[in-house]
């Protein structure tokens, strides 16, 4: 007895063969990691290369020839060109310093030569002023003469306005000590002159003037006979005046300027000091 050929349904074969493209295109997991992925990417660009090459080898009959992947190569060109821009930039950098430490330089430089200037303009604008400035009129000689008549000799008017304040006669000797001071402003004896001028304008009690003919004859300190006597006078116009901070000063320098001074002046000026409340 043969065995009978198996028949499969029309229905079932059918229905086979639809199922079988479904499940193809059902989607299966992918045991690949993302970096396996591009590692099989990769791999399979290389494969279509060699695979274009030999298949242009059949064809021609070239030998194969397998060059680099063009995407090496433009990574290491890019790379040199990043070295390129490296060393660059690094010169930039050093040019750039060196620029700075010039700059700073010629800063200090500029601000040293504009101190210069400013100098120099200084002096040179004093220099113009003074070439501007019509030179003083010359000093007449001492013996030149003034009004009428002619002047005596400055020692002369001097023994003569002296005479008159020894005679008592106050107000012409005070004319004649204010005449020597106006005619002989470069006199020998001008300081003393000014002193005996204080003691005239004093018996007046014209104070504020005295006091003014006593510091023209201090001024300066002299060493003389008489210049301890004008600083005590001085301090007593002072005094008299309602100065007694000023005249309080001068009194306080009689000592330390004239230390020889004679009793009869220090007596005067402790009496003054009294008078004027000045501090010990």
């Amino acid at each position: 007895m043969s065995p009978r050929p198996l028949r499969v349904p029309a229905v079932l074969l059918a229905l086979a063969l639809t199922a079988a493209p479904a499940l193809a295109q059902t989607p299966m997991e992918d045991p690949l990691d993302a970096r396996d992925a591009r590692r099989v990417d990769r791999m399979e660009k290389v494969v279509r290369e060699l695979r274009d090459i030999v298949f242009k080898a059949q064809r021609t009959g070239a030998p194969v020839v397998v060059q680099p992947a063009d995407t090496d190569a433009r990574m290491a060109d890019l790379s040199q060109r990043i070295a390129d821009l490296e060393q660059s930039l690094t010169r930039i950098n050093g040019s750039l310093e060196t620029t700075q430490n010039e700059l700073t330089l010629a800063k200090r430089e500029n601000e040293a030569l504009k101190s210069q200037v400013g100098d120099l303009t200084t002096r040179l604008t004093a220099a113009e002023q003074r070439v501007a400035e019509p030179p003083p009129p010359p000093e007449p000689p001492a013996e030149a003469a003034a009004g009428d008549g002619p002047k005596p000799p400055a020692n002369e008017a001097f023994a003569a306005a002296r005479q008159l304040m020894l005679s008592g006669d106050y107000d012409a000797a005070e004319q004649a000590f204010a005449a020597y001071a106006q005619d002989y402003p470069q006199g020998p004896r001008l300081a003393e002159a000014r002193y005996w001028l204080g003691k005239t304008q004093t018996v007046r009690n014209a104070h504020a003037q005295a006091a003014a003919s006593y510091i023209g004859a201090v001024r300066g300190w002299p060493q003389t006979t008489w210049a301890p006597d004008a600083v005590v006078e001085l301090a007593r116009s002072l005094a008299a005046l309602k100065k007694t901070a000023e005249a309080c000063q001068a009194l306080a320098e009689l000592p330390r300027r004239y230390p020889k001074a004679s009793a009869a002046v220090n007596s005067r000026a402790a009496t003054t000091r009294a008078q004027a409340k000045c501090a010990a």
